[in-house]
């Protein structure tokens, strides 16, 4: 028995320092890279072959050693609909994920995201609405919400309005998709114009922000690229995918299992 507890903490030291990529991702990939190996790990999820990397025992040591390098940072809602990690087939201190009802960004949401620019050099930051949000769904149709409720989905009242300007005879459903897609750049610009932070690191092109929206049905992400008016903000032409559905990124190098 003691001969195999020395040989699995041997392993597990071997692991360790085998693994110094993904014990650093963040800090050692660009925004390019992590974009990529996003879109790629929603592809296995969507084509039920995840991977599930990064969940052994190995994994744990090393986070638990040599702390998280998240490759990125992540604000999504919070409907158990919509787990993160196994949407992009991604494991332990992978991902530095934010999640609230409506994924909106105000002062707890943008001071974590910050943390994870400033302190964890995460190079992206994806905002992440999905299809059936109970919350924009509920602005959308002015339901009687409790007063901290109200309070909550507060910031995402302005992109309804948008939406329901940018389309009079929509129907229902319709605006209810509009109304998402708008919620998920209102929170982008929340973000760029609200933080500092933020706004001087993709000025910088150390980080990038970037929208997307998971389809609860099919498990697929569809990618929106950089607020279309980034530019403006930045002072200087935007980088990143279009808006709009993206298309498949180009494989990189397979995450440490």
């Amino acid at each position: 028995m003691r001969k195999v507890n020395l040989l699995l903490i041997i392993m597990v030291l071997m692991a360790a320092l085998a693994a110094p990529a993904a014990a650093a991702g963040g800090a050692q990939m660009s925004p390019d890279e992590a974009l990529a190996r996003l879109k790629e790990g929603n592809d296995r999820f969507v084509a039920g072959k995840p991977r599930y990397p990064n969940q052994g025992r190995e994994r744990r040591a090393i986070t638990a050693g040599q702390g998280q390098h998240p490759f990125a940072t992540v604000l999504a809602c919070a409907d158990s609909r919509v787990p993160v990690e196994l949407i992009f087939d991604q494991g332990l201190g992978d991902l530095f994920v934010v999640r609230v009802a409506g994924n909106v960004a105000q002062t707890d949401e943008i001071g974590s995201i910050e943390y994870a620019l400033d302190h964890l050099a995460t190079p992206l930051v994806l905002v992440l609405g999905h299809t059936q949000c109970g919350a924009v769904t509920a602005v959308v149709e002015n339901d009687k919400v409790p007063p901290h409720i109200a309070n909550l989905v507060a910031p995402i009242r302005p992109a309804v309005a948008k939406a329901k300007a940018e389309n009079p005879d929509a129907a229902p459903e319709a605006l209810i998709g509009a109304a998402i897609r708008a919620n998920v750049l209102q929170a982008m610009e929340d973000l760029l114009q609200r933080s500092s932070i933020v706004k001087a690191q993709v000025k910088a092109k150390q980080t990038r922000v970037v929208g997307a929206i998971y389809e609860i049905d099919t498990g697929q992400v569809q990618w929106l690229g950089p607020h279309p008016d980034q530019d403006k903000w930045l002072g200087g032409k935007a980088k990143g995918p279009a808006a709009g559905p993206a298309k498949k990124a180009k494989k990189t190098q397979p995450a440490e299992e």
